[in-house]
């Protein structure tokens, strides 16, 4: 019972974070006049004022000096944060110019980027379905770019950094709000340098006359922030693979909001283009249930074999003092009736008790 309700309770806190995640697209226009590079530095600063009091809360400090003393998990934690800025920088600008159907595209396709990056990165093998699936992304993406006239730029680097993101938090290790503080820290100097520059030149919007503004990109470190410890909650209650489904929830909404909210063309081949890519994701799920279905099927019969056999040990084992003991009796009589000098007295093996 209480496992039902903490899974119940991980759906609902996965359902929270890619809804928060899908719907965002509804909160960047309301920091118009503010450009993207603005908006960014903002979330960079004030995320960091944010999850620092989530820190504080839960009085994790320890990992700090340990980062510090390792160049290379440093490194890469650079590195995490500077691809990471990339990928929000024009997510945010795809947004305020009219392209959040093709931002959409970008999370759509980060699986299929994911995967291609495993098998030349990782050296991964990959299933006939994960093949076909690549297969028909890949064809997705040329239909798209004879649609758009262009290749479809802005999904493909969205894709790309996320996927490149997510291969070195791979390599780090390290937990979600840790992660997050070390990269916002990384990058506050830098952002709070650029948002001083822009207030000395004159323009900055943060200072504008209209405080709801102000507090409005002050939220950005709201928006950045509580939806990772949604997801981190989800993360320790709910299986990978239901996460997994989960995450197609975000481009679901953010591509519902390109066409319906933000009115956003859809000609037929941008139809057709996604359709492929629908296909190919339905098909990269399928895969990824049948194979975890498999998966426990197999140790389900692993650990019934491991059990039927430690019980006939047992038995045996159990059954081996008697048949012992009639075998030197047997003995005994035959040498008696025989004239047979006496066997040496057999002394049986007490049998163990079941573990």
């Amino acid at each position: 019972m209480k496992a039902q309700t903490e899974q119940r309770t991980g759906l609902l806190y996965g359902f929270g974070a890619y809804g928060m995640w899908g719907l965002v697209p509804l909160f960047w226009p309301l920091l118009k006049p503010s450009g993207a590079i603005e908006i960014l530095a903002h979330r960079m600063v004030w995320s960091l004022a944010v999850v620092g009091v989530a820190l504080l809360a839960m009085r994790r400090w320890g990992w700090i000096r340990e980062l510090l003393r390792q160049p290379r998990k440093l490194a890469l934690t650079t590195l995490a944060a500077s691809v990471i800025s990339v990928n929000w920088g024009l997510y945010i600008w795809a947004v305020n110019n009219g392209a959040v159907v093709e931002a959409s595209l970008g999370y759509f396709i980060n699986p299929l980027v994911t995967i291609a990056i495993g098998v030349l990165v990782l050296g991964e093998r990959l299933r006939r379905a994960q093949w076909a699936a690549v297969g028909i992304g890949v064809a997705a993406v040329l239909v798209l770019a004879i649609g758009y006239g262009r290749p479809p730029w802005i999904s493909l680097v969205l894709a790309f950094s996320f996927a490149a993101y997510g291969l070195i938090k791979k390599k780090l290790n390290m937990g979600g709000v840790e992660s997050l503080a070390a990269e916002t820290a990384l990058l506050f100097l830098p952002a709070l340098g650029y948002l001083l520059w822009l207030g000395a030149q004159g323009r900055s919007t943060f200072a504008l006359d209209d405080p709801g503004h102000s507090w409005l990109l002050a939220a950005t470190g709201l928006v950045t922030a509580i939806p990772l410890i949604c997801f981190g909650a989800a993360a320790i209650r709910v299986p990978l693979s239901t996460l997994g489904l989960l995450q197609y929830l975000a481009p679901v909404f953010q591509f519902g909001l390109g066409v319906v909210y933000f009115h956003e063309a859809m000609p037929p081949e941008r139809w057709a283009g996604f359709s492929l890519v629908w296909v190919a994701l339905a098909l990269l799920t399928w895969d990824a249930l049948r194979t975890a279905r498999r998966s426990r099927a197999r140790l389900a019969e692993a650990g019934a074999a491991t059990a039927t056999a430690a019980a006939a040990t047992a038995a045996s084992e159990a059954a081996g003092a008697p048949v012992a003991a009639e075998a030197a009796g047997g003995a005994e009589v035959a040498g008696a009736v025989h004239g047979a000098p006496e066997p040496p007295p057999t002394v049986a093996t007490p049998a163990r008790e079941p573990a």
